[in-house]
């Protein structure tokens, strides 16, 4: 017995596919076998298994439990919920040494996918492959694991709660917030942490409906804030949070329903952490604001430019012990008082403890941030063998000019106007591009920059594509 993948699931940070197409139960077996198997051989006994909403979920959680009690793990079933919750029921308990999501995250709902935790560490790049080439060859080791069923919500929720330490409470009692689950896996432990919460709650969308019949789950996109925004709207309320489809990510708008962006977000949460611990290293990918690096800097910590790609970010705060990194996507990792994995619903917690300590509004904190005129995200198709190369003559001609770069992730080049950024994305053919400066003719500037080095390596920006 062997496995072949169809080739486009295996990705950088997670495996994913459309099901019915190139993915289903047969896949999610080999992922279970493959995953014991490397599990066991680095004397792991025990998996912890949960899933999204999804309409597919429950059949793949099937095939994938199946995959890794015949490879012999014992598997820790925690039912339907969000992505973070898995990677809680793995850091918190002892005996539990690995972990895999069944979702497909801010994808359409035809997608399905596997987010994976091995012995407390990103399960990605390499690791994947490998798991691959386990499958195709059908190395798999022999056993028999048994199956227990863990109902952890409540636990998790009492955790998530655990972020408000050392917030007076009682200042909190005024608070309204709205909330939007977006019909994601994350509403039912949104239901029970708002009802917990001192303060006013409004929540949207909390039935998990794998067909994601309201919006699109992805917070990223202001589009799909707009029921958010009139929640806050009518009801007068101080803010408002939003959740993607598996909880990991966040997303969030003012009382005045401007968008706080993911690293305005980061903004504050470091103000607020370098408050009680100075000096601390505070990673950012180099998708993110200069305000942002300068924020940290000018509030006694060691802003850090990283790789973007959550996996990668959760590896480098473990190399330097950094207690606080964050996404422009919404990924947002707590390692001070919680895990150091990317939590939506904690993160929406910190956003309220936040607030307190710092004794301002979210409003007010949105208001103080600089006014930076930034691109969004603008992704366009680039042949697969051209990808990485064309990044590569980009940052030769750079470095062979007087320009300042940083070649951490791509090219991020800064110029008196502000920065301008093209890379590579790991899961996608396509380059990425963004741009920030403080003025329209500083930002026009940098983009005929931009526009100037994809024509030297035979490229147009083009149409831009979705995610």
């Amino acid at each position: 017995m062997s496995h072949q993948f169809d080739e486009t699931v295996l990705r950088e940070y997670d495996i994913r596919g459309i099901i019915g197409e190139t993915l289903g139960p047969d896949d999610a077996r080999a992922i279970g076998r493959s995953f014991a198997t490397l599990l066991r051989e680095a004397g792991g006994t025990k998996v912890a298994v949960g899933y999204d909403g999804r309409v597919s979920s429950p059949i793949l959680e099937h095939a994938l439990i199946e995959g890794l009690t015949s490879s012999g793990c014992d598997v820790v079933r925690i039912g339907m919920g969000p992505t973070p919750m898995l990677y809680y029921a793995e850091a918190s308990a002892e005996e539990v040494h690995g972990g895999i999501q069944i979702t497909g995250s801010h994808n359409p709902a035809n997608y399905n996918g596997f987010k994976m935790v091995f012995q407390g560490r990103p399960f990605f790049g390499e690791d994947i492959q490998k798991l691959g080439r386990i499958a195709a060859a059908g190395e798999w080791l022999d056993g028999t694991g048994e199956v227990e069923t863990r109902d952890i919500l409540d636990e998790y929720v009492a955790r998530l709660l655990a972020g408000l330490e050392g917030v007076e409470l009682s200042n909190l009692q005024g608070l309204k917030i709205a909330w939007d689950a977006g019909n994601g896996a994350a509403g039912p432990a949104l239901e029970k942490l708002a009802a917990r919460l001192p303060g006013e709650h409004h929540l949207l969308f909390t039935e998990v409906d794998g067909n994601f019949p309201n919006h699109h789950p992805d917070p990223t996109v202001e589009e799909n804030l707009a029921d958010l925004k009139a929640l806050v709207a009518e009801k007068n309320l101080d803010f408002g949070v939003a959740f993607d489809g598996d909880g990991d990510r966040i997303g969030a708008i003012d009382g005045e329903g401007r968008v706080i962006w993911g690293d305005q977000l980061l903004m504050i949460y470091a103000e607020d952490l370098l408050q009680s611990r100075p000096n601390e290293t505070i990673i950012a990918d180099v998708k993110a604001s200069r305000a942002l690096f300068d924020h940290v800097a000018a509030h006694g910590g060691k802003p850090l430019m990283w790789k973007t790609g959550h996996s990668l970010i959760k590896s480098k705060m473990k190399e330097t012990g950094s207690p606080l990194a964050g996404e422009m996507s919404g990924h947002v990792f707590f390692a001070d008082t919680y895990y150091g994995f990317d939590d939506a619903l904690y993160a929406g917690v910190r956003l309220i403890a936040a607030s307190a300590r710092l004794g301002k509004s979210v409003t007010q904190l949105r208001s103080d941030m600089p006014a930076m005129l930034n691109t969004p995200e603008m992704r366009f198709q680039v042949d697969e063998s051209r990808k990485f190369a064309s990044i590569k003559e980009i940052a030769e001609r750079i470095a062979a000019s007087d320009a300042v770069a940083d070649t951490t992730d791509g090219v991020r080049v800064t110029t008196d106007d502000g920065w301008w950024l093209l890379r590579a994305s790991n899961t996608q053919d396509v380059l990425v591009a963004r741009a920030e400066s403080e003025s329209v003719e500083g930002l026009e500037r940098l983009m005929a920059q931009i526009d100037e080095q994809l024509a030297l390596s035979g490229l147009e920006r083009g149409e831009s594509v979705g995610h």
